[in-house]
């Protein structure tokens, strides 16, 4: 291997270990930070005034009091280890759960209106359940008065039955005692002309009996 090839190697194993140890670090509270272009005060600024809580990435590890970092605008430089801590400062992370308090209290409101909607959902199902109960009810009642109409007119039917052929048997009857009067009044009528046929049969002997039976007289030239 030649050593231009061992020095690229060489500089990408080491740019890898750089990547592989880069972690995120914030600039400590209540100052402004600037970035260097070495490890040292006599290096010139390549940023000035980086504000406290900034994120940067840190590439390689303390150096004499300096770390090498890159910052958001993508400068890499360095910076004093003192004024960098491993955690975001309490402005930061007092910023960060008042978001994510907001952000609680979005989700809850959230719920909260999906609760209101579903319970009012709820209520119009309960209210729409009772109507159905109470719509149910009348229409049992209904069904009630329909079959209770329907037994009647089934009791009526056959009660007319009952009645027509009550009335058939009434006519029979009468029609039966219709004719056996038809046949007394004949009979009483040919009762009367044999009746009316022998009184005057009667009366004709009576008038012819009669003087046969009356006395005769004797003469006077008898006396």
């Amino acid at each position: 291997m030649t050593p231009f090839r061992l020095l690229v190697v060489l500089f990408f194993v080491f740019s890898s270990i750089a990547t592989a140890q880069a972690r995120t670090v914030w600039v400590d509270d209540k100052i402004y930070l600037p970035v260097r272009s070495g490890a040292g005060s006599q290096f010139r600024i390549i940023e000035n005034a980086v504000p406290s809580g900034t994120a940067m990435e840190l590439l390689e590890s303390d150096q004499n009091g300096y770390s090498k970092v890159r910052t958001t605008k993508g400068t890499e430089g360095w910076v004093s280890s003192q004024h960098l801590s491993s955690t975001p400062i309490a402005a930061t992370q007092l910023k960060k759960a008042r978001q994510d308090l907001e952000a609680a209290q979005a989700e809850v409101r959230q719920v909260q209106d999906i609760l209101a909607s579903v319970t009012g959902e709820r209520d119009s199902l309960q209210n729409s359940e009772s109507g159905l109960a109470d719509r149910s009810s009348e229409l049992m009642a209904e069904l009630k008065r329909i079959k209770d109409i329907a037994a009647n007119s089934i009791n009526l039917e056959r009660r007319n039955g009952e009645l027509l052929e009550e009335n058939q048997k009434i006519h029979n009857e009468l029609e039966i005692l219709t004719a056996e009067n038809e046949r007394m009044e004949a009979g009483k009528e040919s009762d009367f002309m044999l009746l009316g046929a022998g009184l005057v049969l009667g009366g004709v002997l009576l008038a012819l009996l009669v003087p046969m039976l009356k006395p005769t007289r004797k003469s006077d030239n008898w006396a």
